[in-house]
């Protein structure tokens, strides 16, 4: 329980405040935490592809998550990246919030690296 949750459940234990107050100040509470998370999610799928002879990027991608599941149609999937990745449970991790880097894939057969971050 977060700190300003319980300072005011202490007032209305102690009757500094009626639990009607108390209530809207709980919501209060909520509501601004809800706010602060809704503003730190992610909202970019960044992809940057390396040619791991040259270190140069060969691919730098930056998707906005709004548009993940359209960009998904045009993925070929026996692309030699996408072998042992349940892209699946990757995208239901992606749209229940996950954050910094979620896939980092060295071909060494292709010269590539693939890494794939959510900001």
């Amino acid at each position: 329980m977060n700190e300003e949750r319980l300072q005011i459940l202490k007032m209305i234990e102690s009757g500094k405040i009626s639990a009607e107050e108390g209530a809207k100040l709980l919501s209060a509470v909520e509501t601004t935490q809800v706010a602060e998370t809704t503003a730190r999610q992610a909202h970019f799928l960044r992809v940057k592809v390396y040619d791991t002879r040259s270190g140069r990027a060969t691919v730098n991608v930056n998707l906005p998550l709004s548009l993940l599941d359209v960009a998904l149609k045009f993925v070929p999937k026996d692309t030699e990246y996408l072998k042992g990745l349940d892209v699946e449970a990757l995208v239901a991790a992606i749209k229940s919030g996950a954050h910094g880097k979620i896939v980092d894939i060295t071909s060494d057969e292709e010269s590539q690296h693939v890494e794939v971050y959510i900001e």
